[in-house]
């Protein structure tokens, strides 16, 4: 487990900015934040987004930061809370600084590090997986650890699994976290997903070929049909022109 950090230090200034307003702020560079805590009167802020991101990064959400409120003279010990981020590129659009009761304990969530090698996935005997990457903690303010270190090495076998139990704090230091929870364990190795082959070039010709002498039958039976009917079209212009020869007959007949 690291050692806890000096403490770290951030400025802020009220803000007086609201509702749409608050774009042209972050335009402007600047993160729009609220102080609040158990014995805090809500306080909104301003904070140079440049200033707070390696804050950010140094103290997470369990680390205290000492904040100078423009104006005040006293420092107020915060913990960094709700970031929210921006979906596209992930930058924080809001935090929320939680002040605290340095005399007072308060609960965080700790993120679980996972350190060494599990010799099940050295050896390819199954794969690790970690149902759960954090914890709850409950300690004074200052007490709080950055993480949580877990050594993976006692797991060899398939269902192998390490819990809640098996993680060690220091003193003053309170997990709120079902003892019983799974932190990471070793599965069965994913079954490889067989590939059905796709047809060769042979049996796609020979489906065509099909295909076409069906086409053809179709073909021949609308071919039957209208030649049928041209036919019987024939047949009708036969009658008509034998008809028509009738009168010329008879004329011929009478002139006779």
């Amino acid at each position: 487990m690291s050692d806890k950090k000096d403490k770290i230090k951030l400025n802020v200034e009220p803000r007086k900015m609201t509702g749409r307003q608050i774009k042209a702020l972050r335009r402007d560079g600047l993160l729009p934040a609220n102080i609040y805590g158990k014995k805090t009167k809500s306080l909104a802020v301003q904070v140079d987004l440049k200033s707070f991101l390696p804050v950010l990064s140094d103290a997470g959400e369990t680390s205290l930061v000492e904040l100078k409120v423009k104006g005040e003279d006293k420092l107020r010990p915060v913990l960094i809370h709700n970031v929210q981020y921006h979906p596209l590129d992930e930058s924080p659009l809001h935090a929320d600084f939680y002040e605290v009761d340095l005399k007072e304990k308060v609960t965080a969530k700790v993120e679980i590090e996972l350190i060494g090698e599990a010799p099940a996935v050295k050896e390819k005997i199954g794969i690790l997986i970690q149902p759960l990457a954090e914890v709850e903690l409950q300690a004074l303010p200052a007490e709080l650890p950055e993480k949580l270190e877990l050594n993976i090495a006692s797991l060899k076998a398939i269902d192998d699994a390490l819990t809640v139990a098996d993680i060690k704090v220091p003193e003053g230091v309170t997990i709120l976290t079902d003892q019983k929870e799974v932190l990471v364990k070793i599965d069965p190795p994913a079954k490889e997903e067989v590939e059905v082959a796709p047809p060769t070039e042979g049996e796609e010709g020979q489906e065509s070929e099909e295909g076409g002498e069906e086409q053809e039958v179709k073909t021949d039976g609308v071919k039957s049909e209208g030649q049928e009917g041209h036919e019987g079209k024939s047949e009708g212009q036969s009658e008509t022109k034998d008809n028509s020869q009738t009168p010329n007959q008879e004329s011929q007949a009478k002139g006779e």
